[in-house]
C-alpha cells in the first residue's frame, strides 16, 4: 500500500463550530475571522494545516518518516543542516562544502531527504531556501479557506479572573477581560491533491490514508475554551480513475465541476439563525454522475 499516490483527487470538507471561535484574527484583537462584505466566516487553510500537522504528530509521533518539519520551537536551518549531513556530510562553513553545496546536486539530494523524512513537506510543501538553502518543494495537497455555509454572528463576552498575579494587587479589582465566538458556524473548504506533484514529493498511499484520518479526527485533539465543540461533519474526495496512468494522474473532470456539485442548502428560515448541522442539507453526488470519477464519502 505504501507506493506513491498515482490518481488525482479533489474534495469536499465540511466541520462546524459552535459557541467557539475557530480562528482568530491577530489584526482584529482574535475576533473569528469574516468576509466583512458578506458575513461569512473564514478560517485560514494555515490554521486547518496546523491541526492536521499536530494530528500526525500525535498519531506518528517525532519520528521519521512522520517527523513534522513546521512544529514549536524547530529551528530550520538545523534541520536543514541534519539533511546536509546526512546525505552527503559536509557542514555550513567549510570552504571546500560551502562550494559543493552550491551545486544542484547536492541541494536536490538534501530536499529529497527532507521529503521523505517529513510529512508536512512532502504533504504541503515547504519553502526552504533559507541561509542553509534546502530548495523549495510545492506539495502534492493544497487546500482553501474555509467558508461558512451562512452569514456568522460574532460575539464579545466579557469575563472576569478572580485570582491575581502579585500579592501587591491582592485588593484590587477583579481583572477583566474579552472572549470572542460565534454562536453556530458550518464551514467548507475546498482541497486538491496532484499525483504529478505526489511522484516529485514522494507522497505514498498511506500518507493519503493518514491524511484522510486526520481530517476526521484532528478536531477531537484541539480542543480548548475557545473550540470546544468544534466537530467534523463530512468529506467527500473525487478519486480520478482511468485504465490511463497518466489520464489518472492528469484527470479526468475539471476540478471545479466536481465541487460544485457537491450542495449544501440551508433548511432554516433566512430571517431565523442557524444553530445546529441538522439545520443544512447535504447532497452529494454519485459516481455514475461522471466519466472518470469515483466519488467517495467519508
Amino acid at each position: 500500500m505504501n507506493t506513491t499516490l498515482k490518481n488525482r483527487y479533489e474534495f469536499v470538507y465540511l466541520f462546524d463550530v459552535k459557541d467557539g471561535n475557530p480562528n482568530g484574527d491577530p489584526d482584529a484583537g482574535n475576533t473569528p475571522r469574516v468576509d466583512p462584505e458578506t458575513g461569512h466566516g473564514l478560517i485560514s487553510d494555515v490554521c486547518l494545516k496546523r491541526k492536521v500537522r499536530n494530528f500526525v504528530t500525535i498519531a506518528k509521533g517525532e519520528k521519521a518518516p512522520w517527523d513534522i518539519y513546521v512544529k514549536e520551537k524547530a529551528v530550520l536551518n538545523d534541520t536543514h543542516e541534519k539533511a546536509y549531513e546526512a546525505v552527503d556530510g559536509t557542514q555550513k562553513g567549510k570552504k571546500d562544502d560551502d562550494k559543493k553545496r552550491e551545486t544542484g546536486e547536492i541541494v536536490d539530494k538534501a530536499r529529497a531527504w527532507l521529503c521523505k523524512n517529513f510529512y508536512d513537506i512532502r504533504t504541503f510543501g515547504a519553502v526552504m531556501a533559507t541561509e542553509v538553502n534546502a530548495g523549495i518543494v510545492k506539495g502534492p495537497i493544497q487546500l482553501t479557506f474555509a467558508r461558512s455555509v451562512s452569514p456568522i454572528l460574532s460575539l464579545e463576552h466579557s469575563i472576569t479572573r478572580m485570582a491575581v498575579t502579585n500579592k501587591k494587587d491582592l485588593e484590587k479589582e477583579r481583572t477583566m477581560g474579552r472572549k470572542h465566538t460565534i454562536p453556530y458556524g458550518l464551514y467548507r473548504c475546498h482541497g486538491f491533491i496532484s499525483a504529478h506533484f505526489a511522484e516529485k514529493t514522494g507522497f505514498s498511499e498511506d500518507d493519503l490514508q493518514l491524511f484522510w484520518q486526520a481530517l476526521q479526527n484532528m478536531f477531537d485533539h484541539d480542543r480548548s475554551a475557545a473550540r470546544g465543540e468544534m466537530n467534523y461533519r463530512k468529506l467527500i474526495a473525487f478519486k480520478h480513475i482511468s485504465d490511463d496512468p497518466h489520464q489518472a494522474k492528469l484527470g479526468t473532470n475539471p476540478a471545479h465541476r466536481l465541487l460544485e456539485s457537491v450542495k449544501v442548502e440551508c433548511l432554516r428560515d433566512p430571517n431565523e439563525p442557524v444553530r445546529s448541522y441538522e439545520d443544512f442539507k447535504v447532497t452529494v453526488p454519485k459516481s455514475s454522475d461522471f466519466k472518470g470519477i469515483e466519488a467517495i464519502e467519508m
